[in-house]
């Protein structure tokens, strides 16, 4: 049996984010396009005998009271009756609060990790629906492929689509997801698309207005990145991305990002890197 695992966390983009409505709990029904990027967190695993749940090393800033992924490896063991425990270190290169999903992939890795080493033998449906109490977007990491979402993000449906390199600026400023789904002039009433018209261009992102005007700064790198080509913003923001014709492209651009900002030249995959070295892709 398995001691121990390193394994990367990846981030993902929100093509487009569209808010269909509201259910009855305050819960946003959405249409999205979720796309992995070679953007990662990495998580280390190692058991514990005594059975206790500890962060190890690691740069997180995140206190762990707040932790997701102590929260995910929690749950899993008391859900299960696990006896054994885990050390987890948590290197992360994803920025907090830029609509990357880091939180959640981190969670999704845990989940996906402690169901190799304590041997539960969980399916990735199984280990989606436990990841759902964790945060909506929790499944479509656990999942591992690109996906259109419906539901709160968790009604998934893998989609092949091209694979860019993207150019990614953080602004360096953290949005809060529950403030930005909160605000009241926030567009809740899109009307469904299909994945058809997505593939012809249709859709945006119905929560960078409230961002914009929440986040200026957001709002200047999306305009500093527009002169290049079609800018857009992932999921509730701050990061902000453009598609870049190569590699050249895109380091050529970077280089030029103003400060204090920061850049990420990223390529797309449809299949996360965590499955592909998990063995779990068909």
């Amino acid at each position: 049996m398995a001691q121990s695992l390193r394994l990367p966390a990846p981030a993902k983009l929100n093509l487009m984010l569209h808010i269909t409505g509201r259910r009855a709990d305050g819960y946003h029904l959405l249409q999205t396009v979720f796309q992995f990027i070679d953007l990662n967190d990495w998580l280390e695993f190692e058991l514990i005998a005594d059975g206790s749940i500890r962060r190890t090393e690691g740069n997180s800033p995140v206190p762990a009271s707040a932790d997701i992924v102590l929260a995910a490896a929690s749950l899993l063991q008391k859900r299960f009756e696990v006896s054994q425990g885990v050390g987890i270190g948590i290197e992360k290169c994803i920025p907090i609060g830029g609509g990357l999903g880091g939180g959640s992939s981190d969670a999704a890795c845990c989940l996906l990790a402690l169901n190799r080493l304590w041997e539960l033998k969980l399916s990735l449906s199984q280990l989606a629906d436990i990841g759902l109490e964790l945060g909506a977007d929790v499944p479509v990491f656990v999942h591992g492929r690109a996906a259109w979402a419906g539901g709160v993000g968790e009604v998934l449906q893998s989609i092949d689509i091209p694979e860019p390199i993207y150019l990614v600026i953080d602004p360096q400023i953290h949005v809060s997801t529950a403030n930005i789904f909160a605000a009241e002039e926030l567009t809740r009433n899109c009307d469904p698309i299909t994945i058809r018209a997505f593939l012809r261009g249709a859709g945006t992102n119905v929560c960078e207005p409230v961002v914009r005007n929440r986040h200026p700064q957001v709002g200047e790198a999306i305009d500093w990145l527009a002169q290049f080509g079609a800018a857009r913003m992932s999921g509730s923001g701050g990061c902000v991305f453009i598609e870049m014709d190569s590699l050249e492209q895109a380091e050529i651009v970077k280089s030029q990002i103003p400060e204090p900002w920061a850049g990420y030249v990223a390529a797309a995959t449809n299949f996360s890197p965590l499955h592909q070295q998990l063995g779990l892709l068909d």
